[in-house]
């Protein structure tokens, strides 16, 4: 762990990625976000590029050993570089959809579900947030009771990305199960655990899709769950172990979400160095101005920064490093990526001017997608009580 370098497999793996970013989304991106459309063929096409399967073994139709983390989040900035629709759609398919069924599913449910997910001929969605639980999960509200061999789920959930599209086939849910005593304190908690719902379960309801701010090409609803029956063998791993196994899933999404924004300071200060050196006032390219040039400087600065955070998170992810060791990398690389990738976008509309003001100019676009990057997988306020923690203060 002495270098963070990407190797030359995973720099000839982004040309690929690139190549297919450029020639399937670049060109349709504007309209989908202005359609709110969500293109399943596409989506489809990720993973017939086998972008699905980077963290899944080959028996499952995943890359195995030619895959790994650091290339997920590779194929992620890649993709959010041209639109982060794509992007979130990407990583939520793999972070929140494949990887809690891969990591806590039984060889039976693994062999159920992840074949199509991982050949990106279906989606699955995460139910974590509630109305009233976001980043405090142990809010959780929805409950899942054992009646006669199944499991009934009754609650809701809202901002699940990728939890209504025609290809979606399940949701993984949290739910209260029953109460377990603190081994610590002896005072009883929720014990919540996870529980597989398919699309199509009688009670299962994808509500209407979110009108948002950004991600309009991303597919994002809440959910409600009215006396949802699943059979038991649809718990996900032990049970009362929901709690554990989601803050596992999002350790690895904020990083992936960093990726993401990776791909967001990119595309800003690839705009903003072409439109300097074209937009002329006073005679000169804009570029030649200190208070022009220098802001696009930042931008290769917040760039360079981000991208070496983000990827020495995802290279300890594969190297195996302790746990804390990358949740600490993890909270530190969302933290300074997201910010960082808001700002990228306001110094864009700043050097665009009007044009940034307007819709034809993927500019806007961006500064639109940018700012839920500090929300989502854990908001910036969350990710510095977590660094504070990781420091060894008591931070509430």
């Amino acid at each position: 762990m002495s270098s963070f370098e990407l190797s030359a497999e995973h720099e000839t793996f982004r040309r690929s990625v690139r190549d297919f970013a450029e020639a399937e989304i670049a060109p349709h991106a504007a309209r989908w976000d202005r359609d709110h459309h969500f293109p399943t063929d596409v989506v489809q096409k990720m993973g017939d590029l086998g972008l699905m399967g980077l963290t899944a073994p080959e028996e499952l139709g995943g890359a195995g050993e030619h895959g790994d983390f650091t290339s997920l989040c590779v194929a992620i900035e890649e993709i959010g570089r041209v639109d982060q629709s794509m992007g979130i759609t990407l990583e939520a398919a793999v972070g929140l959809g494949i990887n809690p069924l891969l990591t806590f599913g039984t060889q039976e449910q693994k062999e159920t579900w992840l074949p199509d997910l991982v050949a990106g001929r279906t989606l699955a969605g995460f139910g974590l947030t509630e109305p009233g639980a976001g980043s405090d999960a142990g809010a959780t509200r929805t409950k899942a009771e054992l009646v006669d061999g199944e499991w009934v789920v009754n609650g809701s959930k809202q901002f699940i990305t990728n939890s209504g599209s025609s290809i979606t086939s399940l949701v993984t849910v949290t739910a209260r199960t029953g109460v377990s005593a603190s081994s610590t304190d002896g005072r009883e908690r929720a014990e919540v655990s996870t529980i597989i719902v398919p699309s199509g379960t009688p009670g299962f309801t994808a509500e209407k899709a979110y009108d948002k701010l950004g991600w309009h090409a991303s597919d994002t609803h809440p959910l409600t769950f009215e006396d949802a029956r699943v059979p038991e063998a649809n718990l996900l791993g032990e049970r009362g172990r929901g709690f554990a196994q989601f803050l596992a899933t999002l350790d690895d999404g904020r990083v992936a979400i960093a990726a993401l924004a990776v791909g967001a300071i990119q595309a800003c200060l690839d705009m903003s160095v072409a439109y300097a050196g074209e937009r002329t006032t006073f005679g000169v390219p804009i570029g030649t101005k200190q208070g022009v040039a220098f802001q696009v400087a930042d931008l290769q600065v917040m760039l360079e920064a981000s991208r070496s955070l983000t990827y020495k998170a995802a290279a300890m992810k594969d190297a195996g490093r302790p746990m804390q060791e990358f949740k600490q990398a993890a909270a530190v690389a969302k933290l300074y990526a997201t910010e960082s990738a808001v700002t990228a976008t306001r110094i864009a509309t700043q050097v665009f001017g009007g044009y940034g003001f307007m819709e034809e100019y993927p500019v806007a676009r961006f500064y639109r997608d940018a700012k839920v990057l500090e929300i989502g997988e854990g908001t910036s306020e969350v990710q510095r009580m977590l660094i504070a923690r990781g420091l060894g203060l008591p931070v509430e």
